[in-house]
């Protein structure tokens, strides 16, 4: 089956330009980047190679850009340029898992698009916010590398105690916040419909990635008998050494005296491209590693935190997501 893109309104102004027909809304460690990647591969669909845009999601804007930075876009003229590549014939889509936490997001995107499709991937909360800390503190939002004690300090760092000096987003170290799934869903329900939102599961996707992607081209009406290429993106991982992370973080953004000359050094003997590949490179072979097994105690206790919410999302989603995620003789 073919589709016939959904023509977005302007705007503001004279402006004219695609703003997206769907968005994969979150969550990060859950599945969004594979989705994204094979879906973008579809030829009745276009979405910009720049993932995670957080336009829409205002309440998530950085305290500080790194220097050399490309940063996400800031205007309506610089997002709709995201999408100026796009085909006639193509539905146009876009990535940000932050707006399924953010509160501003979809309020915004109904605005801008109130007949937007809207697709989101929920996991398991205790598996989920050990990938998402381990991702935090690869990407420095965050610092503490024990997720109990971060989860501790969420009350201090509300009040702005504790939050890592140079962390670009410190609104992300509220953990107990991006799993609150069913108030997340009924932002979405309640401004685009059931109708515009579909809810993935993130065990779905890990057994049968295939069907589940044959199930979004069906919800967004484009051709599903298309070949898929399978993707698997973004394993969790380890830092090994704190101290070389920050080093490799510090060189690639420029500060630090020990930075620039590294950056100096790289700059003279290789060109821009290659610069990012050899810091890539390093980060892979040296910093990072595989990701050990969790904790059993730490991640009962956070089944015990958030199995009322794990209980709420199952009846409000109509799935018996307690027996599916485990929490069956987790008590409360």
């Amino acid at each position: 089956m073919s589709a016939e893109p959904r023509r977005a309104p302007t705007l503001t102004g004279e402006r004219q330009g695609r703003v997206p027909d769907f968005f994969i809304v979150g969550h990060a460690k859950s599945g969004t980047t594979a989705l994204y990647e094979m879906l973008r591969r579809h030829p009745q669909i276009y979405m910009p190679e720049s993932k995670e845009p957080w336009f829409f999601a205002r309440d998530m804007r950085r305290r500080f850009q790194p220097p050399g930075s490309p940063g996400a876009p800031e205007t309506l003229d610089q997002y709709l340029a995201l999408f100026a590549d796009a085909g006639a014939d193509q539905l146009v889509g876009e990535a940000s898992s932050s707006y399924l936490w953010s509160r501003t997001a979809a309020s915004a995107i109904a605005k801008a698009r109130p007949d937007a499709r809207v697709i989101a991937i929920l996991r398991e909360p205790a598996s989920f916010l050990r990938s998402l800390h381990l991702q935090l503190l690869q990407t420095h939002v965050e610092v503490e590398r024990d997720l109990r004690r971060a989860i501790a300090l969420e009350a201090a760092r509300r009040r702005g105690r504790h939050v890592p000096r140079r962390s670009p987003r410190p609104q992300l170290l509220q953990y107990s916040d991006h799993v609150r799934y069913s108030e997340q869903l009924r932002r979405y329900h309640e401004l685009f419909g059931r109708d515009q939102v579909l809810v993935l599961i993130y065990d779905d996707f890990r057994r049968d990635n295939e069907q589940v992607v044959r199930r979004v081209l069906r919800f967004l009406e484009v051709d599903e008998s298309h070949p898929i290429e399978l993707v698997d993106a973004n394993p969790t991982i380890l830092i090994r050494s704190q101290q070389l992370d920050d080093l490799v973080h510090a060189v690639s953004v420029g500060r630090g005296n020990y930075s620039r000359v590294a950056k100096g050094t790289l700059k003279a003997l290789a060109p821009r491209v290659l610069r990012r590949g050899i810091l890539r490179l390093a980060q892979r072979r040296v910093v990072y590693g595989k990701a050990p097994p969790p904790d059993p105690q730490l991640m009962l206790e956070l089944r015990r935190r958030f199995k009322s919410e794990v209980v709420a999302l199952s009846e409000y989603m109509g799935r018996d997501l307690v027996s599916l995620w485990g929490y069956e003789d987790v008590a409360c």
